[in-house]
């Protein structure tokens, strides 16, 4: 079996990369500017990039790809939102918390979730404030407005500050975690696993029926079923798409594609090639090495990109 990916970039498209990178230099503070692959790129101390294309015009975020935001871990996330209040070039986006238009602008400001889902239903919240369940004020996740209407999740208490997650939305996430297993040798995310037993055969599971409150919807968000997978340290995760339309091809959008590192480009071909992996492009020159693009089970563009 070959050995899975590491995380290599994530890819966007900005009207001003170096304003994009200025940025999440200034917000991020343990991220460096810098370049790969004759592009300009932010780099995140472990060893992940974001690289940039300029655009002559506003990259769309609709229709929804899979490519739903991406995000930090922060050493605290209280005093991040504190930090970013006081700064003009920061939009923080509210968190509705199901309780009569209510918001926040962190998690940990409103009832927290239960059973592993990071939120509660109107029924649980009703019963969370009938036992006077409280907010924990500790930790949690916010969201600001990134440049080119990015949304950017900044997420804590860790050990330090780095890129973790690429969060999507899959047409079908049991599904979409089996083929990442089987294609790319993905391991599972902790805690995200699929339930036992999960075929390609079973691993279609209907949309919960309830919406989940904090939620950057006023109405709320489904986040039932979930799944995950990581490479390396960067964590692939997945709920069900949110409307009834489906997933859009991300390649000129705003997230534009993901790219993972492989040591044996041409091992990986062969290997996607013989289980019927569909390839958006063939083997092609990247910068001074050499990548693939395929397409995964939700339309999202993956790059392979050969790291020695």
């Amino acid at each position: 079996m070959l050995p899975a990916p590491g995380f290599h970039h994530l890819h966007l498209n900005s009207v001003d990369p170096d304003a994009a990178i200025g940025f999440y230099t200034r917000h991020f503070p343990s991220t460096s500017k810098t370049s790969w692959g004759g592009l300009p790129a932010l780099a995140s101390p472990n060893n992940v990039l974001v690289l940039f294309t300029r655009v002559a015009a506003p990259p769309p975020t609709s229709p929804q790809t899979a490519i739903w935001h991406f995000g930090w871990h922060v050493t605290d996330s209280r005093k991040s939102l504190e930090t970013y209040r006081s700064r003009p070039d920061v939009t923080l986006l509210p968190l509705y918390t199901g309780d009569d238009g209510r918001s926040v602008f962190i998690s940990s400001d409103t009832w927290p979730g239960t059973g592993g889902v990071l939120g509660l239903t109107r029924p649980q919240i009703v019963e969370a404030k009938a036992r006077g369940v409280q907010a924990t004020r500790v930790g949690g996740f916010a969201y600001m407005q990134g440049p080119d209407n990015a949304l950017v999740e900044y997420a804590g208490n860790h050990p330090a500050e780095r890129f973790n997650h690429v969060h999507f939305f899959q047409e079908d996430p049991y599904c979409a975690q089996l083929w990442y297993q089987e294609h790319l040798n993905a391991p599972v995310y902790a805690g995200r696993t699929a339930p036992a037993q999960m075929t390609q055969a079973t691993c279609k599971v209907a949309r919960g029926a309830d919406r989940t409150f904090p939620a950057l919807e006023p109405d709320g968000m489904f986040r039932s079923p979930s799944a995950a997978v990581v490479f390396g340290d960067v964590a692939f995760l997945w709920y069900m798409r949110q409307g009834d339309r489906p997933l859009v091809s991300p390649r000129g959008h705003l997230y534009d594609h993901i790219a993972l590192g492989v040591a044996d480009l041409d091992a990986w071909v062969a290997k996607l090639r013989g289980e019927g992996v569909r390839f958006l492009e063939e083997p092609y020159k990247l910068g001074a090495t050499r990548a693939v693009m395929i397409e995964g089970p939700s339309r999202e563009a993956l790059e392979l990109v050969e790291a020695r």
